[in-house]
């Protein structure tokens, strides 16, 4: 089992012990243990069916485990009901109610947990302040744009100052720019509030980009959990590589390296010798496809600076430092 390089078991907000979850016979998650920090913004990443949904749906109470132990806060919840969970879920699909105005749907936790309607309404409307929505509290949610519904469901889930937020692809159903505003708006939120966030996703960039530490999952078990710079730049295993990102795979005597494409420098002197297969215009960069004499088949990308003079069928030598490449595991054991 990978380890994070801190150990968060004095602080840890969610603790999973041996944590294991079948449907039939499929196995969703295999023996998992996962310590997430206090005040952490903790990303559970992979494909669809690597478990991760499952987990966050563990932690929530929404799945009990077949095998294994889930504590918030240090003590045991594992079958404890969501609703007596010090904790609070964002859905990609918002939830909200369509007949009730927003300042009603944030206050719903509320009314729920029987706070009166003096100290609630209050509240809610500091909260909407909070997510940047004060204008839009006697609408109903049909009225709003998808990322003001997000912002809704936000508010509506951090009314209650849970201890922990749990987030399922919240962002899924958003446009890319708007998918990138919500980002900065997200990681910014989660600093101001102090919330531990648990977040889940497929995207690597929205992973790397907003995370203190992220777990990478495959196929019920996580492959390693790092913080997205030492994830990038020295994944463990041969999936990991793969999946965070574009890498190149490279077996010298015996022994498998990853190399990253922009590591990689193309004309560079005393390099390997190889034919530039394919050339794919990204605008800010450009990728080259290149087949090395020595069979190998590597992915080179440049910042475009200039108009690039490099075309299909040249011969190009590559070039990269020794400390660019990080011998990985291709078992992941």
């Amino acid at each position: 089992m990978p380890s994070s390089t801190t150990s968060l078991a004095a602080e840890a907000a969610v603790t999973l012990r041996g944590i294991r979850r079948t449907f039939g016979d499929v196995v969703a998650i295999d023996d998992l243990h996962l310590e997430i920090g206090t005040g952490e913004f903790f990303t559970m990443l992979g494909p669809s069916g690597s478990g991760k949904t499952t987990t966050l749906r563990v932690i929530a109470g929404f799945e009990r485990p077949d095998a294994g132990t889930v504590e918030l806060m240090g003590e045991d919840v594992t079958r404890t009901a969501p609703s007596e969970r010090d904790v609070n879920t964002v859905f990609q699909d918002y939830a909200l109610f369509p007949h009730m105005t927003v300042l009603e749907n944030v206050e719903y936790g509320l009314r729920v947990k029987g706070v009166a309607r003096a100290k609630r309404r209050p509240r809610a409307q500091e909260v909407l302040e909070r997510v940047r929505l004060p204008h839009v509290a006697s609408r109903r949610p049909i009225q709003l744009s998808g990322g003001q519904r997000q912002r809704v469901a936000l508010a509506r889930a951090i009314v209650n100052s849970p201890s922990v937020l749990l987030l399922d692809e919240p962002l899924g159903a958003l446009d890319l720019k708007l998918r990138q505003e919500m980002q900065v708006f997200l990681k910014a939120l989660q600093r101001d509030l102090g919330i531990t966030f648990v977040y889940v996703t497929h995207d690597q960039e929205e992973a790397l980009s907003m995370s203190d530490r992220v777990a990478v999952f495959n196929e019920g078990r996580v492959e390693q959990i790092a913080a997205p710079q030492e994830l990038y730049e020295h994944p463990q295993t041969e999936f990991v590589a793969g999946f965070v990102g574009v890498s190149n795979v490279l077996e010298r005597a015996g022994r498998r390296f990853t190399i990253r494409p922009e590591k990689i420098v193309m004309n560079g002197v005393g390099g390997e010798p190889g034919v530039v297969q394919d050339v794919q215009y990204a605008g800010a960069v450009t990728r080259y496809v290149v087949q090395l004499d020595s069979g190998e088949r590597l992915v080179v990308v440049r910042q475009n600076l200039e108009a690039s003079s490099v075309k299909p069928d040249a011969r190009v030598s590559l070039h990269w430092k020794p400390e660019h490449t990080y011998e990985i595991d291709k078992e992941g054991t």
